[in-house]
Order: structure tokens, then sequence, then C-alpha cells
């Protein structure tokens, strides 16, 4: 592996799908959707602001797991998005090996990823007096979400697919500078910002929806701190309406791209119109994009999933943030997961943590592949990855990063495209 003088990554391969002929006999898929809303008397603590400890008062829109397996007649795999705020390293493990034993789908074909939504409940027990109340919604919360795999996998017919993109703009850099001259979290429209709505179609031979994979660079932040209903946000709000559009007969997977310094253009704050409105208009977008498609019977799925290693760093206990008042010390190391999916010739990446725009934009542009799309918050959690650039910039995802600048950027990126030079 070839990295600049200045990254210290290591990769250790984990697997990569065996040689397959160049035309599989069939190319199948199927879908499934459940429900994963807590009751609405749990009060489990919420996800995404440590001011919000207490439990959820309410639900305001439903959360789903949606699971996507494709099979070519020689290898399966599965893309499954879950409304909530992260895939923590533990729960990865768990879930694909109980995928791979339950659902017959190999722990290293499995895209597993969170919608990064801010209104859902944590997948932590935060305080110890939450145990009771959060385990058992744990259980049943992976109980349907391999559920979801077994149902896809049961509904697997004979299918085609076809990707396209578009442009969406209810998304903006959230890297700004302040009065002061520090950086922090606000509104910068002249940062990067990533408007590509990444739409991957699939349906039957006969035409008949099946699944809608798209892509997109934002948080699901338009809810904030205040508020302390159940919800989906700005990705659940896409996704249903995208479902809404086609009948309720396709399952519509939303991915969060490299949206680690990308806010909604609306919000955080507690105005659920928005929350419709920009919703609305990503999902109108999706539609727009599918209904463009074109799609093939012809596919051939690959898979290969490494992890590479960076030197890591913490703040210092004396540090004040806010006064600008900032050092590290090293740390141990960080392993960071990357994962491929191919499908044909559409490349699907995942990063096991929060990544920065920049990234994703040089992933995109060393790709071999003219269509390939960046999965984060998926198969695993580190935390905030930044581009090295960002660093510059000291803001809160450069306090919170447990990894030290000049590697990860250039690790990742070299890591995909080997993986995918050997597809």
């Amino acid at each position: 592996m070839n990295l600049t003088s200045r990254t210290t990554a290591t990769a250790a391969t984990i697997f990569i799908a065996s040689a397959l002929p160049l035309m599989a006999a069939e190319f199948r898929a199927g879908a499934a959707r459940i429900d994963i809303t807590p009751a609405t008397n749990a009060a489990l603590p919420m996800a995404g602001y440590g001011s919000r400890v207490e439990g959820f008062k309410g639900v305001h829109d439903p959360l789903y797991v949606r699971a996507l397996v494709v099979d070519d007649g020689s290898a399966r795999a599965a893309i499954v998005s879950v409304d909530m705020l992260t895939i923590t390293e533990n729960f990865w493990k768990r879930m694909t090996q109980r995928i791979e034993r339950e659902a017959g789908v190999p722990s290293n074909m499995i895209l597993l990823a969170s919608t990064h939504s801010h209104a859902a409940p944590s997948v932590r027990a935060v305080k110890p007096e939450f145990e009771v109340r959060w385990k058992p919604w744990m259980v049943e919360l992976e109980d349907k979400i391999v559920r979801a795999v077994v149902e896809a996998k049961g509904l697997l017919k004979p299918a085609r697919y076809g990707a396209g993109t578009g442009k969406a703009y209810v998304n903006t850099n959230r890297r700004a500078r302040m009065a002061s001259g520090a950086w922090g979290l606000g509104v910068n429209p002249e940062g990067p910002s990533d408007k590509t709505v990444s739409v991957i179609k699939f349906e039957s031979l006969a035409g008949e929806p099946i699944a809608i994979f798209f892509n997109y660079c934002v948080h699901g932040t338009v809810t904030g701190p205040r508020n302390y209903e159940v919800s989906g946000d700005l990705p659940g709000a896409a996704e249903r309406h995208v479902e809404r559009q086609f009948g309720g007969k396709a399952v519509a997977l939303f991915t969060s791209g490299t949206a680690g310094d990308q806010n909604a253009i609306y919000g955080p704050g507690n105005d659920w119109g928005q929350v419709a409105i920009l919703g609305r208009i990503l999902g109108e977008e999706v539609v727009r994009v599918a209904s463009t498609i074109r799609t093939t019977p012809h596919a051939r799925i690959r898979g290969a999933q490494q992890t590479v290693t960076c030197p890591g760093r913490t703040m210092t206990p004396e540090s004040k943030p806010s006064e600008g008042k900032i050092s590290f010390v090293d740390a141990d190391p960080v392993s960071i997961r990357v994962s491929l999916l191919m499908v044909g010739h559409l490349a699907l990446t995942g990063i096991s943590g929060e990544v920065l725009t920049r990234i994703g934009t040089r992933v995109k542009a060393e790709s071999p592949f003219a269509f390939t799309t960046v999965s984060t918050h998926a198969n695993g959690a580190i935390g905030y990855i930044p581009d090295d650039a960002s660093y510059d910039q000291v803001s809160y995802e450069i306090w919170v990063t447990r990894l030290k600048p000049g590697c990860a950027e250039t690790a990742i990126t070299s890591t995909l495209r080997e993986m995918m030079d050997q597809m």
C-alpha cells in the first residue's frame, strides 16, 4: 500500500470476494421494511445531543429498518439502512454475525448503515437507570434488523437495476467563521458541499419497483436538541416520500454521504414543517432521477472490507475549546473499516465514521468507476474523520476527532482505490 510520507496507516484485509465469472447466471433482488419505533411510553434516552438524557416524550413519525438483498447466482450481498444515529462497533459485530448465520449473507458482503437521525433513541443506555428500559428495545431492534434481511432474501426475484445522479440544495457546510475569528457550528454557504443525489433503482423484469437506494450528504438534524419526539428527521421524511410516490411498492433506503460538516439548510430547531419540506425536496429529486434510469438484468456482485489504522490523539483535560485553548496528547491508534460492494460497475463504498465532505469528493474523483457512492456511519463508528485541510480550521469536529491529521484521508482513499482495482 503506497501512502504519503506523513501517513502512518496500516491496512489489514478482512476479505475480498473470490473471482466470479464475468457474467452471472441471474441477477435477483428483494427488499423489506420493518417498523422499529419504540413504544410511546418507553421513554428511552435520545441520541445526538448530550442534553437529552432523560428520555423521549412521544413519537412524531415511525422509524424503520430497510433491507435490500441482491444475488447474482454466485454471490449475495445486503444493504441495510436503519433510522438511528449510529452503528457502533459492537452493534455491527453482533448484527453481521447474526445476519450471516440466519440470513446466509456473508458478513463481508453486508453494508449496514444508519441514517444518522438525531431524533432517534440512543443505542447506548447513557445512564445505569435507563438500562431496564433500553435493553428490551435493543433486543427487539436487533431481532427486527435480522428479520428484515431474512424477509428481503425471501423476496428475491429476477430483477433489473440502474443508476443515476441529480442535485438537491437542502444541505450546507456548517463549519463557519465566527465574529471572534474562531470556527464553530453555523452556516457557511461558501464551504465545501456536495449537492449530488445518487440513486440506484431496482425493479422486476416486468418493471415493478423493488427498491430505491439513495445517498446524500446531510445531517439528520432539522430537529434539534429541544425536540423530544422520536423521528427519522430529514432522512426518514425523504425515505417515506419516495415510498409514497412509488405507491408503497418500493423500499427506499437512504444512506448518509460524507456529511460530517453538512447540516440541512433549516435547523437545528423544532419545526416539523421544515422537516417535511426538506424531505419532500430531496425525495422529489430521488423520484425524478429514478424516472430517468435505464435498467439492465446483468450484474456481477463482488465485495471487500479492509481496516486502516491511523495514529490517535485526545484533547487534554485542561483544554477549553470555548476559549480557544486546545491541546492534544497522543492516544491509542484508531482503526477505520472501509467497505466496498460492487453491483455490476456500480461502486458502493462504506466508511465506519462521520466523514467530512472533501474525503467523499476525493474518493469519487479517484474511483475508476463512473458511479461511486460513499456511505458513512457504515459498518461501525469511530467518530469524526476530518480531511487534512480541515484541521487548520479548529471547530467542533476537530476538537472531538480521535485521529491525528495526515493519515485518514489518504489511507481511506488509497485503500478504497486498491480494493476497486482488484475487482
